[in-house]
């Protein structure tokens, strides 16, 4: 399965931004997916993840009630709208697929990130 995260650019705080992530090849309909990202200087955090469903999902305690993560398996996409951000939202976003279908820590299937700049 390979991965690649889209969406992100510059936002001014209060802004919103939708990510999508997309795999090619192989499909992931049947596996949970998580978001990641990484700031400058910091270890990569959770952010979200749904399961295969999409009637399942957990979120980092920073960005609950600000962003919804969720799916469109006949599209084979996850998205993650991103609401009212800020500037310590600033980081590379990941997409991660899982090899469960339930949300769960074990993440093999990595793609390449989208740069997301919040400036307040």
């Amino acid at each position: 399965v390979q991965l690649q995260a889209s969406g992100g650019g510059l936002v001014q705080a209060g802004g919103s931004l939708r990510l999508s992530c997309a795999s090619s090849g192989r499909t992931f309909t049947n596996n949970a997916v998580g978001w990641f990202r990484q700031a400058p200087g910091k270890e990569r955090e959770f952010v979200a993840a749904i399961n295969w469903r999409g009637d399942s999902t957990k979120y980092a305690d920073s960005v609950k009630g600000r962003f919804t993560i969720s799916r469109d398996n006949a599209a084979n996409r996850v998205y993650l709208q991103m609401n009212n951000l800020k500037p310590d939202d600033t980081a590379v976003y990941y997409c991660a697929a899982s090899v469960t279908a339930s949300i769960s820590d074990n993440y093999r299937y990595w793609g390449q990130g989208t740069l997301v700049t919040v400036s307040s």
